[in-house]
């Protein structure tokens, strides 16, 4: 019996681990992060978060330049400091500012603004330079 609760314990703890090696994401660069939020004309409208979703996720898979990337939507506020105002943010990470100015020249850039554009009414970006 100790025996099987040493191997469950040892399985618990060493599947997700072996999961995540086998995972073929990008190690996050703290060199230069770009953040963008995006808060859209019609923000409850589905067909436009799937557009919006995919025109996106295309891009991101053919970007030269970007390195990691995160997109997520607002969580339930459960503090008054926290933001949650916003329809989509993207994180994206780069090897350097350098980097990060292709991107935003790069031909899959310029084909997500083309193609999503008109879905959003603002969009704030802030970028930082890793310390």
């Amino acid at each position: 019996m100790r025996k099987l609760l040493i191997l469950t314990v040892f399985a618990l703890n060493t599947i997700p681990m072996m999961a995540q090696e086998s995972n073929n994401t990008k190690n996050f660069d703290p060199a230069f992060a770009h953040t963008v939020y995006f808060w859209f004309k019609n923000p409850d409208a589905p067909e436009d978060r799937i557009k919006f979703e995919s025109e996106l996720k295309k891009f991101l898979a053919t970007s030269a330049y970007a390195k990691t990337n995160f997109i997520g939507t607002p969580p339930k506020a459960t503090r008054e400091v926290v933001d949650g105002s916003f329809t989509y943010s993207l994180i994206v990470t780069f090897e350097s500012a350098e980097a990060q100015e292709g991107y935003q020249t790069e031909q899959p850039h310029l084909d997500f603004i083309a193609a999503c554009k008109d879905l959003w009414e603002k969009v704030i970006v802030y970028d930082s330079n890793g310390i």
